[in-house]
């Protein structure tokens, strides 16, 4: 694979991509296995999309719970994890939620 070179071919291919092949396969995966699946996309200009077998900032939610759980444990035995860029990711889908209410 390598990058198509036109932009604006660039952004026809994720606009056809996304919905047909990303976000179906994304679907027939948590169908299939019975789990929770979410998957967040950021287009060059800045554009979020996202899918989830249930709500997106419920799958997030969930695991930002479970790795809170584990962020403790972990912290108890004196080690680190790096899902700290996660929670900053978070935190932008939250205020860009925010920004396109209003």
């Amino acid at each position: 694979m390598k990058l198509i070179e036109s932009e604006s071919a660039r952004m026809v291919s994720l606009s056809k991509r996304k919905k047909r092949t990303l976000f179906q396969d994304a679907n027939k995966f948590a169908t299939q296995t019975g789990t929770n699946v979410g998957v967040m996309l950021f287009s060059p200009s800045g554009k979020q999309f996202s899918y989830g077998s249930t709500s997106i900032e419920e799958i997030i939610d969930t695991f930002l719970k479970v790795k809170q759980e584990y962020r403790k444990r972990d912290y108890a035995e004196g080690k680190s994890n790096g899902f700290e860029i996660l929670e900053d990711l978070y935190k932008q889908l939250q205020a860009w939620n925010e920004k396109e209410k209003k």
